[in-house]
C-alpha cells in the first residue's frame, strides 16, 4: 500500500509499505481522510518523531475493510473514525478511566504507524461507528471534536452562564460549539484574524473579540456588564492568551487551558493574583478520554455531528490535499500564518 514515510527531519516520502493484516481484536481501516494535527508538525519538520520511518496520521475516518478475530462491535463496510491513544488498560490512572494519563499508552499516528496510508489497523475499541447522515470530513474531524468537549467538562460546566473561548482555530470554535450545545447564556470568541472570527459568528458565536483592536478588554467586560466571564477556556497555547483568561475570569469562575503551551511562560505579581482575589479555579485538560473507554465524548461527537447541532462550516477545512502529495503540505507549514484552517489528507488520491 502506499504511505507517507517519515525518514527523518523535512523527510516524509510518499512510498510503498506492506499493508498491515488486523489481527485478533483488531480490524483494518481504509483510510478516507486525515487531518494533520498541530502535534504533527514539528514530528516532520523539526525533531519531535519518536522513531524512523515513522508513518504519522491521527485525526482520522475511513470504512472497515476487515476484521480480526473476536470482533464484534463492527462489520465491513463501517464508517468509522479512529481514536487514537492505545491506553495500557492496567495502570492506576487506566483503572480509574484516566485513559488521557496513561504512562504506558501508545499511540496510533506517533507510537505506532497511523493513518497518512490506504489503511491503519487498530484495535475495536479505537473505532467508533458513525451514520451515513455524517461525512468522512466531519469524521476526520471527531478526534478534535472530542478534545474541546473533554475540555470543556473538565470545568463543572453549567448552563445559563457567560463563556469565553480564547482562540478561534479549530478547537476554539469547537469549544465554543460545545458550549452553546449545553446552554451558554452567551459565548464570546477572542481571536486576531477576522476571518476566524467571521466564521465564529457563522458557527453560533454570541459576540466576537478581535484581541488587536484597541480596548478590547473593556468591550470583552461590557458583555457580561463588567463581571467578566463564568467560563474561560484558552485553546489557542499562547502566552497572551494564557495571561488574558486570568483577567476576563469572573470571581468564583472556571478557567481550563486546553492549548497546548510551546513557549515559557511568567507572570507578574499583579496577573497572577487575579487567582486568589477572584478565586476562579484553574485546570487544564490533555486529550479526550474516558470510562468506558474510548469515552461519552465520541458517542456525543457521533451524534450531534449526525443531528446538526454540531455545525461544520467548508471554511474549517483549508486544503484537500492527496496522500500523494503529502510532502508539499508540510511544506505550506513552513510558512508562518499561511495555513488557515485545517489540511486534510486525501487516503484515496
Amino acid at each position: 500500500m502506499k504511505a507517507g514515510v517519515v525518514h527523518a527531519k523535512e523527510d516524509i516520502r510518499y512510498e510503498d509499505i506492506e499493508k498491515p493484516v488486523p489481527k485478533a481484536g483488531q480490524v483494518l481501516i481504509k483510510v478516507k481522510y486525515t487531518g494533520i494535527c498541530g502535534s504533527d508538525i514539528p514530528r516532520v519538520n523539526a525533531d519531535a518523531c519518536h522513531y524512523f520511518p515513522n508513518v504519522l496520521g491521527h485525526e482520522f475516518s475511513g470504512t472497515v475493510e476487515e476484521t480480526g478475530e473476536d470482533v464484534t462491535s463492527l462489520k465491513i463496510g463501517d464508517r468509522v473514525a479512529g481514536v487514537p491513544l492505545v491506553p495500557c488498560m492496567k495502570c492506576e490512572d487506566c483503572q480509574k478511566g484516566n485513559y488521557s494519563l496513561c504512562k504506558h499508552y501508545s499511540f496510533i499516528g506517533s507510537r505506532e504507524y497511523g493513518s497518512f496510508a490506504e489503511y491503519v489497523v487498530v484495535p475495536e475499541k479505537n473505532a467508533v461507528k458513525f451514520e451515513e447522515e455524517v461525512s468522512f470530513e466531519k469524521g476526520a474531524f471527531f478526534e478534535p471534536t472530542t478534545v474541546a468537549l473533554h475540555g470543556l467538562q473538565r470545568l463543572d460546566y453549567q448552563g445559563g452562564k457567560t463563556v469565553a473561548i480564547l482562540g478561534g482555530g479549530t478547537i476554539g470554535l469547537l469549544t465554543m460549539q460545545w458550549a452553546n450545545i449545553f446552554g451558554a447564556k452567551k459565548c464570546v470568541v477572542f481571536d486576531i484574524s477576522p476571518e476566524r472570527l467571521e466564521l465564529a459568528k457563522r458557527l453560533g458565536a454570541t459576540d466576537v473579540i478581535n484581541t488587536l483592536e484597541e480596548n478590547f478588554i473593556k468591550q470583552a467586560m461590557d458583555t457580561t456588564n463588567g463581571q467578566g466571564f463564568d467560563y474561560v477556556y484558552e485553546t489557542a497555547g499562547n502566552t497572551i492568551t494564557m495571561k488574558m483568561a486570568f483577567e476576563l475570569a469572573a470571581n468564583k469562575a472556571g478557567v481550563c487551558f486546553i492549548g497546548t503551551p510551546t513557549k515559557e511562560l511568567s507572570f507578574s505579581v499583579k496577573e497572577w493574583e487575579n487567582m486568589n482575589r477572584k478565586e476562579f479555579t484553574l485546570t487544564g485538560s490533555w486529550m479526550s478520554y474516558s470510562a468506558p473507554f474510548p469515552g461519552p465524548e465520541w458517542e456525543l461527537a457521533a451524534y450531534y455531528f449526525k443531528t446538526g447541532q454540531l455545525k461544520f462550516d467548508e471554511s474549517l477545512i483549508y486544503k484537500k490535499i492527496p496522500l500523494s502529495q503529502i510532502a508539499e503540505a508540510f511544506e505550506m507549514f513552513k510558512t508562518p500564518g499561511a495555513v488557515k484552517g485545517k489540511i486534510l489528507i486525501d487516503s484515496e488520491k
